[in-house]
């Protein structure tokens, strides 16, 4: 008997001390480099090229959308001349879409870099894109806007050609007011 004692006394002292090293050891492995083990971990640029096409189509799509339903289609139906009934609205609605649609072209340009063949085809439009920045707040102030609309119209029609010569068709699509607004 008086071997169990100390055997017991051990097994006491030992069971806490591999609890706490077990503890120990599965707390430092969960942990991330950085120190920071709720920080996320993003896409990988595997998954990034995956859904380059799809992502390309939609912004382009919503761009090409906007751009006929608020720029193209009220131009054509007299709506920015002088004197037209509603023009101030047609026009401020015209710059939010002009504005909509540079937002989602220049997201269409950086979802084309996860596709080598959409990278290729779309390279050459980078400036034409660029160039609509300021086009926006001419077409909300009414300003040449003949000019501004075939700026519009000539860039989408460039990006959708470019994405067909890439494989992918962008097809128009209207965006909601919600969209429009938020960008």
């Amino acid at each position: 008997m008086f071997r169990s004692a100390p055997a017991a006394a051990v097994r006491r002292a030992l069971v806490p001390l591999l609890l706490c090293c077990a503890l120990l050891v599965g707390a430092t492995g969960c942990g991330g480099d950085d120190g920071d083990p709720a920080s996320p971990t993003g896409t990988s640029s595997a998954e990034r090229q995956k859904f380059a096409k799809t992502r390309f189509v939609t912004n382009a799509g919503l761009a090409a959308g906007a751009t006929y339903q608020w720029i193209v289609k009220p131009y054509r139906d007299g709506r920015f001349k002088a004197g037209a009934d509603g023009r101030r609205f047609a026009l401020v609605k015209a710059g939010i879409a002009g504005a909509f649609s540079y937002n989602r072209l220049r997201a269409a340009l950086r979802n084309a870099q996860g596709d080598a063949a959409l990278a290729r085809a779309v390279a050459p439009l980078t400036a034409g894109v660029e160039a609509l920045k300021d086009l926006p707040s001419k077409l909300r102030k009414g300003e040449s806007t003949e000019a501004v609309v075939g700026s519009f119209d000539d860039t989408i029609n460039s990006v959708k050609e470019a994405g067909r010569s890439a494989g992918v068709e962008v097809t128009n699509q209207v965006p909601s007011t919600g969209q429009l607004t938020k960008g």
